[in-house]
């Protein structure tokens, strides 16, 4: 199968923020937020892998910023890493400035999703094959994350860790 490159799984989504996605303080529900970050996730996660995609984790996500009712929001999604038949996918979110259209960062979020075929299968998904100082950091701390995954589910023994070892022992 032939390695892919993250740009291939770029996708975006752009909203605003309604009131019906607000809590009372007029800021944006962390629920609603999540569910524009699945959703994304799948679409790169589809477009990296050519299959349906469905999430099997939430790694990790941070709400650094709230976000305003009216605010214009962008999700930016992106397969850090594939695995086997798993890939992740960054999600980086950005409100828009209304007046000069500048984006600032708001959340982050990491995702892992699974392709599956029609009969719910998993199936096998391309190599990530990255293309630039950032892409290389992702794919690279996507292999400690995964290592870290799997030690604390109990599917892989600690000393077999080698890039989290690689942290701690020089």
């Amino acid at each position: 199968m032939k390695s892919k490159f993250p740009s291939e799984s770029i996708s975006t989504s752009t909203k605003v923020v309604l009131p019906n996605d607000t809590n009372t303080l007029g800021k944006l529900f962390g629920g609603s937020l999540l569910a524009w970050i699945d959703e994304i996730g799948a679409v790169a996660a589809h477009r990296h892998s050519g299959q349906v995609a469905v999430t099997a984790s939430i790694n990790n996500v941070s709400f650094d910023k709230a976000i305003d009712l009216g605010a214009i929001v962008t999700l930016s999604a992106k397969v850090s890493r594939a695995f086997n038949t798993s890939m992740e996918v960054i999600i980086d979110v950005f409100v828009e400035d209304r007046t000069t259209r500048e984006l600032s960062s708001s959340n982050q979020a990491i995702l892992t999703f699974v392709a599956i075929d029609e009969n719910g299968h998993t199936v096998a998904v391309p190599e990530i094959e990255p293309q630039d100082e950032e892409e290389q950091k992702r794919y690279n701390a996507a292999l400690r994350r995964r290592q870290l995954s799997l030690v604390i589910a109990g599917r892989m023994k600690p000393d077999d860790a080698t890039e989290l070892k690689a942290l701690f022992i020089h």
